[in-house]
């Protein structure tokens, strides 16, 4: 979907309000004139107006809905209206909480910046992003990728070296504070 198929955050701003601190949408009441009908009108806003929007859970987490019967992210949706424009690549969250749509936790960044604050994948384990126990050299081995390039940072007797290696790698490459936590149940 191109920026000239959405709805300008000006339109949207009529249609909800925001509020920041929470992440909180709301329905707004609307004008009858804008209704096909005056009664279509007055059944919308007494079902409506005033009330929570965008509460339809994605099965991804994500919260969404629909502005003139078409689909929209919540998170989406909160960041145009905040910040007066869409998003131009992706929006992370910034505590891995697809649910949580306060503003100080969406940021607009590439997917690139977005993988750099990935919980852990579910099928690790050894509590640790990128290290891991190689059976053929019975070491503990750390890796990291970049851009679609992983990158060995060695093979260790000890899984605190591994460990240690790793961080020092997520600093180096720039990689969020956050990234590695515990996937969200």
């Amino acid at each position: 979907m191109t920026t000239e198929d959405l709805p300008t955050p000006a339109t949207l701003r009529k249609l909800l309000s925001y509020e920041p601190d929470t992440g909180l949408l709301t329905w707004r009441h609307r004008s009858l004139e804008t209704f096909a009908t005056e009664p279509a009108g007055k059944t919308w806003n007494t079902r409506f107006s005033g009330k929570p929007a965008f509460t339809t859970l994605h099965d991804r987490g994500y919260r969404q809905g629909f502005i003139y019967h078409k689909p929209y992210y919540a998170h989406r949706v909160a960041y145009a209206i905040y910040h007066g424009n869409w998003p131009v690549m992706g929006v992370d969250h910034v505590n891995g909480d697809t649910g949580d749509n306060r503003i100080e936790n969406l940021r607009d960044v590439s997917p690139s910046v977005n993988g750099r604050n990935a919980a852990m994948w579910s099928n690790n384990t050894s509590g640790v992003c990128g290290v891991g126990w190689n059976k053929a050299s019975e070491k503990w081995r750390a890796q990291i990728r970049v851009r679609n390039k992983d990158y060995y940072l060695g093979a260790f007797e000890n899984f605190d070296d591994a460990v240690a290696a790793r961080k020092a790698a997520e600093v180096e490459y720039g990689f969020h504070p956050n990234h590695g936590r515990p996937a969200l149940a």
